[in-house]
């Protein structure tokens, strides 16, 4: 039993070779992502409220982007298990070809109806906040985010084709600089500093396009330099072909992924919005919650895409017996750090809130959720593992209904119901809606169990 979900010493070094520059990348973006909710929390409760909207909003854009590149990373990371860096190079002409696609409807969607999105969060039940000021500030956030989104596409396309291949540690360095760069422009934009004006949540909004700009070069840059480590961009541009049976199977086998991810977002986002019916209060402890909460979830979220990359390497040299061994003790490592990282949220969880410049309800409400989601932080790290397992091996319509299905049928329905017909607090409503994810868990260990995941889907297109 002990062998069977604990590795050797030669396993958990593959495994933080992968995992680490990752884990490093996304703790510090976290961090700084903390570092600048508090500093748009000094400014005031309204301001922290509306960049939180916006935030919701462009996660869900994040997401279809992070959906448009794994769909078709699920091929990269297998061409190049098998040493094929023609169909890595040709996965990611189709990358850039989603990312596009995705771009221009994001910058549609938020210039059309930006206002109209914002509006559907601002509920003054509490007494707390002013919704007409938050929607102000959110509004003049997202105006200027959205000129960020350029560059966010193509770093991700280029990001995620380095981590297919195993250069994690470009993007976390790139990453890295960026936030750096981005928490030190906050702190001279949003309170005025060195001579600069004080522009508060807009200045917040400048620091972060510059930081994406400037992460972009550094990544793009280094790929077109260094094309000896990252074959793929030799020849890449010199035309966008790509092979019909290819791109027909990235199409069925991403679309759901994308999909999914799009579906999934828009789902979190709507149970926010029940959440908020409870007022603005409810808006501000859970930004507080959920950007603490971020920075604590890196590890097991880095041994998620650890999962994609390791095992997808083995699905792609046909080597199933030791895709399934390492699975199963990638996602037994994944639990087991998750129990003691949920163990130091929990600790944690009255200290961060006192960083925020906002009412004392906001705060001890924040506490709370930031408890109940250290406590559920295991089942989380099992259901993440599980679905990359399932992704891996291209069981992207068992992904499919196992996520953004499940969100929508069970989820959604639970939070609305309680939210619109009942009168029960919003800290038992929360945990209701939380506690759902235990069927999820329990359908997620019996798929991977089964083994329906273990394929070479790069050989079927063969």
């Amino acid at each position: 039993m002990f062998k069977k979900y604990i590795g050797d010493r030669s396993f958990y070094k593959k495994v933080l070779i992968v995992a680490v520059p990752i884990i490093i990348q996304n703790a510090v973006t976290n961090f700084v992502g903390l570092l600048d909710n508090i500093m748009v929390g000094q400014v005031g409760t309204d301001q922290m409220n509306g960049v939180a909207i916006v935030n919701q909003l462009l996660f869900v854009f994040n997401l279809c982007i992070w959906g448009a590149v794994s769909g078709a990373g699920i091929f990269s990371v297998q061409y190049f298990g098998k040493g094929d860096n023609k169909g890595v190079r040709n996965t990611f002409r189709a990358k850039l070809i989603l990312l596009g696609i995705v771009l221009i409807a994001g910058l549609l969607l938020f210039g059309f109806f930006g206002e109209a999105l914002i509006s559907k969060f601002l509920h003054e039940t509490d007494g707390i906040g002013n919704a007409a000021v938050t929607l102000d500030e959110g509004l003049h956030y997202l105006w200027i985010m959205m000129v960020g989104l350029l560059p966010f596409a193509v770093t991700s396309a280029y990001s995620n084709t380095l981590r297919d291949i195993g250069q994690t540690m470009v993007p976390m360095k790139a990453g890295v600089t960026a936030v750096f760069v981005n928490v030190i422009l906050n702190y001279i934009l949003i309170f005025g500093k060195f001579g600069a004006p004080e522009m508060g949540v807009q200045g917040a909004a400048i620091a972060t396009v510059i930081s994406r700009f400037l992460e972009a070069s550094i990544v793009v840059g280094w790929v077109h330099t260094h094309s000896d480590q990252a074959e793929f961009i030799v020849g890449a541009y010199k035309s966008l072909r790509i092979p019909m049976a290819l791109m027909k199977q990235i199409l069925i086998k991403g679309a759901p992924l994308a999909i999914n991810e799009a579906l999934w977002a828009l789902g979190i986002t709507m149970l926010n919005q029940c959440y908020s019916t409870r007022g603005l209060a409810v808006v501000g402890a859970l930004n507080i919650a959920s950007t603490i909460s971020n920075l604590f979830n890196v590890v097991f979220l880095a041994l998620g895409e650890s999962v994609s990359i390791i095992i997808g390497q083995y699905l792609g040299a046909g080597d199933m017996e030791k895709a399934k061994d390492e699975d199963r003790k990638l996602i037994a490592f994944s639990v087991m750090c998750s129990v003691v990282i949920g163990f130091l949220m929990a600790m944690c969880r009255k200290v961060f809130p006192q960083f925020y410049n906002t009412q004392e309800e906001v705060k001890s409400l924040a506490a709370s959720f930031i408890l109940v989601t250290s406590i559920m932080m295991p089942f989380f790290a099992l259901l993440h593992a599980s679905y990359f397992t399932l992704r891996t091996g291209g069981k992207t319509i068992i992904t499919f209904l196992f996520d953004s299905v499940f969100v929508w049928v069970i989820a959604v329905p639970i939070a609305f119901v309680l939210t619109h017909f009942t009168s029960m607090p919003i800290l038992p409503l929360y945990i209701a809606v939380t506690c759902a994810d235990f069927i999820k868990c329990t359908i997620g260990v019996i798929l991977v169990k089964k083994g329906v995941w273990l394929q070479n889907i790069v050989n079927e297109i063969s």
